[in-house]
């Protein structure tokens, strides 16, 4: 009735219907590469997802998310100022023409405008009145104590210019909720047009990486690895990539030995919906597991499956032990072949034979990779790249499990696994092999030929998948409308092992619920290293699709590699140049930028793939295939190439993965945080005072080399959006406030033993300023807790931690960075260890090792100083001058550096409250020298009280 009314009209795009066949009514490959369907024919079967849609199969006015939030701006504005969210607000303006009634499939949570409105008008306020009250500062001097004026007021002006850096990109924060049934019934129902049900969703490549056994516990990385051979997505579409950077045979025999254990545990996971699927998160759960478990025989899979792990663990525990005593009996085998050669051959009886003591493989074989005692060719730095198949690509069709199966009756459930491949790249002496960057490059073009999933998800190898339903929540953003610009979808890292209290801030609770949900208001978070699913075309380093400048295919074909198709600046001659020789990568990436595509399933999508083109098999693997796939991970494949220059993960920063993010938010497209209800990913965190200082140690150095490189936000594109420009600024500059604060954490020290303020005198005004300034920074906090939905507690430890990073790992960091940049001295880290989670007594045992490190000698002297300053000052008050008032009004900031300091004061403290002695001495002798110092240059110090005023001066702005 409606077409009849409008003419012949859709009533939804406004166009006229098309009479022929269905082949000739839509073009879904619009775009830029356009692919013919998987036969390299048009399939006459796929009618067009819109003819559905107008039979009532389908309701295209249903999206996979929303995106929640409220701006107080006009769009224009929020386009050049914010970054906005364009894909979303091109969606909405499809919605508003679509005479089609809308239909919202999932609860929007939006930021109440009662929250958010108070928000950014404190904001405003306090950038106002800070600006009145750094103008009273600067223009009433304290010629008293000139020289603490001026201190102060280069501290306060740096603090007020990185306070803005870090607030004003967080005043558009959105919340994002996603719809898995829609995913479902659009992607994996049967229908009319797909009656075997097989899945159109595309592929995804995740990616496991690990560098040191010792480090990192084999177990741990087993266990992730079976979390991923579990999750729940279409077995067929996954594919599992171990980085072995290390090439440790104990890696290999772990994977081997998590293949094997996975014909049990995957089955048993689908069977009963078990959560997570980490069998050792799972299996220490403080719950009842039967609950929300209806099969009878649950209990009984459950022990035998528990009772299998067991043996799982007392075996990757015991390989260690079992490849030592295998490679000792082969040796020793090679040595008597050697000593009977050489009484054969007459030779010397005496002479003992010199055999290499190798390590074996199970098979009889040296291990190509590093060997226990490293020797040539079979070191970290110098051995062969490896590559091993452990689980091959499934079967295109379920394979149902029956009644006969080992242990536990797997009838009616699929029992197929998930492709699972062992990679180490080769090394070689003279090559820069740029650690874990050059790794994940090595897997990216690795898998490009074995599998090319058209979407990566990296994970660490002591992160593992805490939601099996993960992927399908970031695929609900990629594969819907307006998602063919997303580069990757960001998820929150958790973590298990923390100490109840946090003492170290090692949630990070207020940057992962409160910087990053405001950067997804903006052109999107960014990338922090893992839990990150990539769009494997943007990695690649082509700029987002433009569906307003569509190019014409022609029929029937696959588009060539042109200008116009991928990259204005790309050549196709200079392909070789960009991604090396291989043919076979080549090939892939048009491929893969198809097949990342939303489906074309609505007039609205301009830049889509039709419906049903995934449904293919894939091709099985062969030998040519394989061998393609090791010589792209040879050390001598990205020479000439682009490869860390431009294209996968970026090299020359200890961070690769800001910098990663950077350079395709600088190339235009934007990026997605996805928080699900539970947790997507959990990991391990250092806990000790000691590697948590030096884990930031390296975050910070990173940021330093990123200001000092042509990755600095000031150099950025015109594509970077003013308020991400700002982020990844403040990224880079975070670093150098170390300066500033350690300075001004010394002022109330030095004000309290000479007895001079930082003002001369109190002025109405100067309180008014502080007084709003002090009032704002409260009321945003307790705002910021609103909305980003964290407890005052964890910021309250995040603003601790800041002041003992600031005055340690930060302040290093600068100065590391200087030394790289100035004198060309390289900074190398070495890993964070992975808890093994093995102490049964105390799982926080780690949390009271005290280990020395240099970088607690500035907060040990900031502490040991204002200690003896309100010392002095009090003694001078009690027997002297009486003035209490004064020194109140100094000893309140005192406390007030003190307060923050004191988690790192009680770590130092260790369980049995004992430090070690070095740190008391050169922190004391560093207090005592800085004391004697200010008395021989003002002798006059202790008995004089100075000028009148309070320590009421001292805020952080």
């Amino acid at each position: 009735m409606d077409a009849q009314k409008d003419k012949g009209l859709c009533p939804g795009c406004k166009e006229p219907y098309k009479v022929g066949d269905y082949d000739d009514e839509i073009e879904y490959s619009n775009g830029t590469l356009k692919l013919p369907a998987p036969n390299g024919k048009r399939d006459p079967n796929n009618m067009s997802m819109m003819k559905r849609n107008q039979g009532g199969d389908f309701d295209h006015n249903r999206w996979l998310f929303e995106t929640s939030g409220t701006y107080g701006y006009g769009n224009a504005f929020r386009d050049d100022m914010y970054g906005g969210d364009d894909g979303d607000e091109r969606l909405q303006g499809d919605i508003e023409n679509n005479d089609k009634p809308w239909k919202p499939i999932s609860r929007k949570i939006p930021i109440d405008s009662a929250i958010l409105s108070p928000y950014r008008l404190l904001v405003f306020v306090r950038l106002v009145v800070l600006g009145f009250f750094l103008h009273w500062r600067i223009t009433n001097p304290n010629d008293d104590a000139i020289w603490l004026w001026t201190m102060s007021i280069v501290c306060e002006v740096w603090f007020a210019f990185s306070w803005i850096l870090d607030q004003i990109p967080k005043i558009c924060p959105v919340n994002r909720t996603t719809d898995l049934e829609v995913l479902r019934e659009k992607f994996d129902l049967p229908s009319p047009l797909n009656p075997t049900g097989r899945s159109d969703l595309p592929g995804i490549d995740l990616f496991v990486s690990t560098a040191d056994p010792e480090k990192e516990p084999p177990l741990t990385t087993a266990n992730t690895i079976l979390s991923i051979l579990a999750v729940d997505y279409p077995v067929e579409k996954v594919a599992c990539y171990t980085s072995d950077d290390g090439g440790a045979l104990l890696t290999f025999e772990a994977m081997a030995e998590a293949a094997s254990f996975a014909d049990l545990w995957v089955p048993f996971c689908r069977k009963h919906n078990i959560e997570p699927r980490n069998p050792d998160a799972y299996f220490n759960l403080k719950i009842d597991p039967t609950k929300n478990k209806s099969r009878s025989d649950f209990v009984k899979d459950r022990r035998r499956v528990r009772r299998e792990y067991d043996e799982f663990k007392v075996r990757i525990n015991g390989l260690p032990d079992s490849i030592r005593r295998r490679s000792e009996a082969f040796n020793a085998r090679e040595e008597m072949k050697m000593l009977k050669h050489l009484r054969e051959t007459g030779a010397d009886p005496m002479e003992k034979p010199k055999i290499q003591k190798a390590t074996w493989m199970a098979d009889g074989t040296h291990w190509p990779g590093t060997w226990a005692v490293g020797t040539s060719e079979h070191s970290k730095g110098d051995h062969a790249g490896i590559l091993q198949v452990m689980l091959k690509p499934p079967s295109h069709d379920p394979l149902i499990g029956n009644g006969e199966d080992k242990l536990i009756d797997f009838t009616d459930v699929d029992i197929r696994l998930p492709m699972l491949v062992y990679v180490s790249r080769e090394k070689r002496p003279g090559y820069d092999h740029n650690k874990k960057a050059g790794a994940m490059n090595a897997l990216v073009r690795a898998s490009a030929i074995l599998s090319n999933g058209a979407f990566i998800l990296n994970l660490d190898c002591d992160h593992y998948i805490n939601n099996c339903k993960a992927i399908r929540e970031g695929m609900c953003f990629m594969m819907d409308r307006g998602g063919e610009d997303i580069c990757y979808i960001q998820f929150p890292q958790r973590f298990e092992g923390i100490d109840p209290s946090d003492r170290y801030a090692n949630h990070n609770t207020v940057f992962f619920d409160g910087n990053m949900r405001a950067l997804d208001g903006v052109q999107g978070p960014v990338y922090v290293g893992t839990g990150c699913m990539f769009r494997r075309f943007a990695l690649y380093a082509f700029p987002p699709p433009n569906p307003d400048k569509l190019t014409q295919a022609k029929e029937n074909e696959t588009q060539p590699l042109t200008t116009s198709d991928l990259d204005p600046d790309l050549d196709v001659n200079l392909l070789p140049k960009r991604f090396g020789n291989s043919t076979m990568l080549a090939e892939s990436i048009p491929v893969c930028e198809f097949q990342g595509r939303p489906i074309a399933d609505h007039p609205a999508i301009k830049f889509g793939r039709p419906p049903g083109a995934l449904r293919a098999p894939r091709e099985p693997l062969d030998a040519v295939t394989v061998a393609e796939a090791v010589s792209v991970i040879s050390c001598w494949y990205e020479d000439k190439t682009e490869w860390g220059e431009r294209v996968g993960w970026i090299y020359g920063s200890v961070t690769e993965d800001v910098v990663t993010g950077f350079r395709m938010h600088n190339r235009g497209w934007r990026s997605v945080y996805c928080i699900t209800k539970r947790d997507a990913f959990r990991g391990s965190a250092p806990i000790n005072l000691t590697d948590r200082l030096h884990q930031v140690l390296r975050w910070a150095t990173g940021s330093v080399e990123i200001f000092f490189s042509r990755n600095n936000a000031l150099l950025a594109t015109r594509k970077l959006k003013f308020l991400q420009r700002l982020a990844y600024l403040n990224v880079g500059i975070y670093p150098f406030t170390s300066f500033f604060l350690i300075v001004y954490c010394f002022l109330p020290a030095l004000s309290l033993i000479s007895g001079q303020f930082i003002v001369k005198q109190l002025n109405l005004f100067f309180l008014i300023y502080l007084m709003i300034i002090t009032f704002c920074l409260i009321g945003l906090a307790l705002l910021e807790v609103r909305w980003a939905q964290i407890s005052l507690e964890d910021w309250w430890r995040n603003e601790q931690f800041w002041l003992i990073s600031g005055t340690s790992s930060h302040f290093a960091a600068c100065i590391q960075g200087l030394l790289k940049v100035i004198a060309g001295i390289e900074i190398s880290f070495t890993l964070t260890a992975k808890s093994a989670g093995e102490d049964e007594d105390d799982i926080y045992a780690d949390l009271y090792i005290v280990k020395w490190t240099s970088l607690m000698i500035p907060p040990i002297v900031i502490a040991m100083v204002n200690i003896i300053a309100l010392m002095i000052a009090f003694a001078r008050t009690l027997f002297g001058t009486g003035q209490w008032n004064m020194f109140i009004g100094g000893a309140f900031f005192a406390f007030w550096v003190l307060a923050h300091l004191y988690p790192f004061l009680k770590g130092l403290m260790g369980r049995r409250r004992k430090t070690p002695t070095i740190v008391f001495v050169w922190a004391g002798l560093i207090a005592i020298i800085i004391s004697l110092l200010w008395l021989a240059i003002n002798p006059g110090a202790l008995g004089n009280l100075g000028a009148s005023g309070t320590g009421a001066g001292f805020v952080f702005p």
